[in-house]
């Protein structure tokens, strides 16, 4: 599926898993790679590559846009993948209230010890993204 073109509806929301962070550094992993050849066979000419940038509509603080549908009850205050193409090579997650506001959380390890999966981190982000 092209990363650029999200699928409408609820089937566009999936929770963040450990499949879904190693996915993530599977892809960190690959765009380094690429990097590297790029930067060996251009060593004398310098290569623009296109830069993503976030998208307006799916900023933090903001409200999701109706055109993503609504979001399951189940998932509701879940971490999420993130839905914006540009987050897809950065350790990061959403997080989607009931009033459909968005809040990205770092997924790497907060204060060096407590993961992303942590059932004490996940009750604090609970705390925070409740309306």
């Amino acid at each position: 599926m092209d990363p650029l073109v999200w699928p409408t509806g609820t089937n566009s929301f999936r929770r963040f898993t450990p499949e879904s962070l190693a996915a993530i550094e599977e892809r960190i992993a690959e765009k380094k790679n690429q990097q590297a050849t790029v930067n060996q066979k251009h060593k004398d000419q310098r290569v623009e590559e296109e830069k993503l940038t976030p998208q307006l509509d799916l900023k933090t603080y903001k409200k999701l846009p109706s055109l993503y549908g609504d979001v399951p009850v189940e998932l509701i205050g879940e971490p999420l993948e993130d839905l914006d193409p540009y987050y897809s090579d950065h350790k990061t997650f959403m997080v989607i209230n009931k009033r459909r506001t968005i809040f990205r959380f770092s997924a790497t390890p907060a204060l060096c010890i407590v993961g992303p999966f942590n059932p004490v981190r996940k009750m604090a982000i609970k705390v925070l993204t409740h309306s």
